[in-house]
């Protein structure tokens, strides 16, 4: 099972304003997501922030945050495929 046209809202931290953005890549550690459509659409990295409680990105020089920790998007990813779940260890 994988993943197919899941969207996301981001918000422009400078504006407050949100958009919804297309997932390109998804991982606890950084989501890549495409901005536009078309020719005009560009890829951006969010990793998560130093508390893992939001992931930030930067696009065309604004700033951009998905509200959501990355606990919440690991728990997402091991509903999607339980299996890779099974074969992880954490060190914690």
């Amino acid at each position: 099972m994988t993943m197919q046209n899941e969207m996301i809202t981001v918000s422009n931290t400078e504006s407050g304003q949100t958009m919804e953005v297309l997932v390109f890549d998804k991982r606890a550690s950084q989501i890549t997501v495409v901005i536009g459509e078309g020719v005009h659409s560009m890829k951006c990295d969010l990793t998560p922030t130093k508390n893992e409680q939001a992931y930030v990105g930067s696009v065309l020089g604004r700033e951009i945050i998905y509200h959501c920790s990355r606990e919440q998007v690991q728990a997402e990813l091991d509903e999607i495929n339980p299996s890779l779940k099974k074969s992880r260890s954490f060190k914690k």
